[in-house]
């Protein structure tokens, strides 16, 4: 991004404690902090998932769900999504939706790096084109729904942590939303 990303450090009943830049903050001892996921879907109900660049510093080259980043200060949530949206896969979204809004996880990938956040779910409509971030996915792929449950059922650890947790809790929500 052109700009510095910091996280917003929370206590564990969720208020702020302060800021850190994001890359310094994930180490193996990541502080607990606000996150988002959103699972994007196109007019057919089909949902996108990505492959993480191998550039990133966790999970990196790990299938994933859409889109996932962290709201700056003073950012309202919906701002954020669109915000990495655009970024991650230059795609305009609508009707954001919550579909696990009390997701919460800790997770370490294999090189130490934990993921430690209070991270709502949210499910939105792609309205546009895609234009994929190489610095930020690597691949895509369109998948029905139910499909991609059977994959993650089948071989979890083929996909991030987070989005095998994502889809056992917000399962009946993203099938509603990917039937509209």
């Amino acid at each position: 991004m052109s700009i510095q990303e910091h996280i917003i450090l929370v206590s564990d009943q969720g208020k702020v404690m302060g800021t850190q830049e994001k890359y310094a903050a994930h180490t193996s001892h990541t502080p607990l902090h606000m996150a988002f996921s959103s699972w994007l879907f196109n007019a057919n109900g089909e949902c996108l998932i990505t492959r993480r660049a191998l550039s990133k510093k966790a999970w990196p080259g790990v299938w994933t769900n859409s889109v996932c980043g962290h709201p700056q200060s003073g950012e309202e949530i919906d701002q954020a999504i669109i915000r990495r949206c655009r970024f991650e896969v230059g795609a305009e979204i609508a009707n954001i939706t919550p579909v696990a809004p009390e997701f919460r996880y800790r997770s370490t990938d294999p090189s130490g790096i934990v993921e430690n956040e209070i991270c709502p779910v949210f499910a939105a409509r792609i309205i546009s084109e895609i234009t994929i971030n190489d610095d930020e996915v690597m691949d895509y792929q369109w998948v029905e729904l139910e499909t991609l449950f059977c994959a993650l059922e089948a071989t979890p650890w083929a996909f991030s942590p987070w989005m095998v947790m994502e889809a056992s809790t917000a399962r009946e929500a993203l099938r509603a939303f990917a039937a509209q």
